[in-house]
């Protein structure tokens, strides 16, 4: 067939009702107006090169369905890329899914590429393709591209055209500030269907979007976090997947709503000045029958080759990052969410899975690369082009990688033989930290470099300090019942943990529920146990969790430093007995130093002596122990005592009082 010459794709604020196409087809070609499927095209050579090549970075507004006007007639044009069908046609209600009455046109060009226009043809209609594919197998299959699926357990997809007036002009204007690696992160991380549910007792049941925006926006800006993330909200048929495994990569689940409503959640967070993160999984998919597994009959879109297309942990499908198409598929739909829902950062899952051959896997279950390594040549490079494209065509975002070996320069630029991830999960310190709070205190002395060892590698990325949902499941037990020692201590502890969380150097992430000591385990089924806000310890962990984020946000030093040498200062470390640990996060102006000074014991420790240089005045700023966060309010300083050492130097002797099991924060 033919081809058209399409419209030039921008990064438009808005979508258009109809798409535009700049020169008509019918202009120039032949459409045949007598079939049942009208013989038309969006694409022309450049684009077919291009999605061979893996370059074809705007697949969404050539593939999938697009309501078009043809002759006077509107209708919608479908294409799908099924290499080794035989025949594709267009099924739904609106036909009584007979097989053979819409029939697209396979290119004549060699890319497996069948598309085709159906004139009267509504929007809001549910459709999948029927494929006679290899041998004769045939199959329906959900559209690829689509931007909206029937609501589970259904399984098609619905014509669709997204309209939305965009109106977080403002926020779009000073996201690079607010997203840059110098700003503060502090990350909020949401299970939309288990954080509130109408009924906690019926798991069938969902908020919309809007109910979920019109409490959840305005609770995140209370609590002070700067960027919320989602949990995946692509469209995914199980529910118990918490949307890892799924089938629509470019629909917002249909669960909440329209994806419109999903926009409007978005731009709600914006107007809040609240950056969005989406959890994006281009690693695995399932092998649900409308979904992409053997999407023709054959391995289309994942490996052959079930030692590098298999994932054994997930019982799920890798994706082929040696075809061209299927790169375009990914890099068009991560690309897709910051130009069409201007979200500000992408968190990639399972990133390790994407590298490793050998992942998760024993020896003889997997193959070599031609070098005689593990890793995936053309998965490296299909993320170095994915962050490549991202950071081009959206320089005020950032993406972030869920990685859990000790691959390298996962965040540094690919100019510099890395993976161009802007930040990366900080996991050695999530395992080192909690295995250190869950220690009887007695036994922290002996353990310490549990504590101090992140420090040692902290500088070799751009780390986010996670933690997430996977920390509070599966036995895992709660944030609270992590913590040794009876009730207070179990809250002092945490406390004294997000204390120390919170003044670490880099971005934070914390999981719903955590922020009010949340005292079970995260269960997708129902939501949160918001009746616990009625109890004072765990109404005034909230309050701690505010006021940490406004210490973060607020003061330089804890943010504006974080991924640099010079932020960073142990004080003291050579107490393990007493379980002190001291360290200052540095400014750019010596002013604005901050000393923190931790307590893992729970013994008072009074008139405790602290050697600290650069500035000559100290004052308390926040104190884990105090009666706002169910402490005892007993061990404060309102004014240290301050006593020169060497002046010339600048080197001073500060008197504390640092309470137990607690931390005290000084400016």
């Amino acid at each position: 067939m033919a081809t058209s010459t399409k419209q030039t794709v921008k990064n438009t604020e808005t979508d258009k009702k109809i798409l535009p196409v700049q020169t008509k087809y019918e202009d120039s070609h032949f459409v045949d107006a007598t079939k049942s499927v009208w013989n038309y095209s969006l694409f022309n050579d450049e684009d077919i090169r291009n999605f061979q090549n893996g370059t074809l970075y705007n697949g969404y507004e050539l593939f999938g369905s697009h309501q078009l006007e043809v002759l006077n007639k509107t209708g919608f044009y479908f294409a799908v890329w099924a290499p080794n069908a035989t025949k594709v046609s267009v099924v739904g209600h609106f036909n009584n899914w007979k097989k053979d009455e819409y029939p697209l046109y396979v290119r004549l060009d060699s890319s497996g590429i069948w598309e085709g226009f159906i004139p009267d043809m509504k929007k809001g209609e549910a459709y999948k393709y029927h494929i006679k594919g290899y041998k004769g197998v045939e199959i329906d299959k959900g559209d690829p591209y689509a931007n909206f699926w029937e609501k589970r357990p259904e399984t098609a997809s619905i014509t669709w055209q997204m309209q939305h007036n965009w109106t977080d002009k403002a926020w779009m204007k000073k996201r690079k500030k607010n997203n840059a690696l110098n700003a503060a992160w502090s990350v909020y991380e949401v299970h939309l269907a288990s954080w509130m549910r109408p009924d906690k007792n019926d798991e069938e049941t969902y908020n919309t979007y809007a109910q979920i925006t019109e409490r959840l926006v305005p609770y995140v800006k209370d609590l002070g976090f700067t960027h919320v993330e989602l949990m995946p909200v692509m469209e995914h048929p199980f529910d118990g997947s918490w949307g890892y495994q799924g089938t629509g990569f470019f629909a917002p689940t249909s669960r909440f709503g329209l994806p419109e409503d999903f926009m409007k959640m978005i731009e709600a967070f914006h107007q809040a000045d609240i950056g969005v993160i989406l959890d994006w999984v281009p690693s695995h998919f399932p092998y649900d029958a409308h979904g992409l597994f053997m999407f023709d009959g054959t391995h289309t879109y994942e490996y052959a080759d079930m030692r590098k297309g298999y994932h054994p942990d997930w019982n799920s499908y890798i994706f082929n990052y040696k075809r061209g198409e299927v790169k375009s598929f990914l890099i068009s739909s991560a690309r897709f969410w910051f130009d069409k829902f201007h979200i500000d950062g992408i968190r990639v899952d399972a990133v390790s899975s994407i590298l490793r051959l050998d992942y998760s896997r024993n020896e003889g279950e997997w193959e070599p690369n031609e070098f005689g390594s593990n890793g995936n040549i053309e998965a490296i490079a299909f993320v170095k082009e994915l962050n490549e494209t991202i950071y081009r065509d959206f320089p005020d975002v950032q993406t972030i990688a869920e990685e859990s070996t000790d691959w390298p320069k996962i965040s540094r630029p690919t100019t510099q033989d890395g993976l161009g991830f802007g930040m990366k999960w900080m996991m050695g310190w999530m395992h080192d930290t909690l295995d250190y709070f869950k220690m009887d205190p007695i036994y922290r002395k002996f353990h310490q470099d549990k504590f101090s060892f992140s420090m040692m590698y902290f500088y070799d990325e751009n780390f986010m300090l996670p933690l997430s949902h996977d920390e509070i499941v599966h036995g895992k037990s709660p944030m609270i019942y992590k913590m040794p020692g009876d009730e207070w201590q179990k809250f002092a502890n945490l406390r004294l943990l997000y204390t120390y969380m919170f003044t670490h150097p880099g971005a934070k992430l914390l999981f719903m529920g955590d922020e009010f000591a949340q005292t079970t385990e995260w269960n997708y089924k129902t939501e949160l146990s918001w009746e616990l806000l009625d109890f004072d310890c765990h109404k005034k962990m909230h309050r701690l969790i505010k006021d940490l984020n406004h210490l973060y946000t607020s003061l330089p030093a804890l943010h504006e430093l974080q991924f640099v040498h010079g932020g960073f200062e142990w004080v003291d470390l050579n107490h393990r007995d007493a379980g002190i640990i001291a360290y200052k996060r540095k400014g750019k102006k010596k002013t604005e130093d901050v000393l923190i000074v931790l307590n893992t014991t729970p013994v008072v420790q009074r008139d405790w002596k602290l050697i600290v240089s650069g500035k000559s005045a100290w004052k308390e700023i926040f104190n884990s122990d105090s009666l706002d966060y169910w402490g005892t309010g007993d061990v404060y300083n309102p004014t240290p005592q301050i006593r020169v050492i060497d002046k010339k130097y600048g080197k001073y002797e500060l008197n504390l009082h640092i309470p137990a099991l607690g931390a005290i924060v000084l400016k």
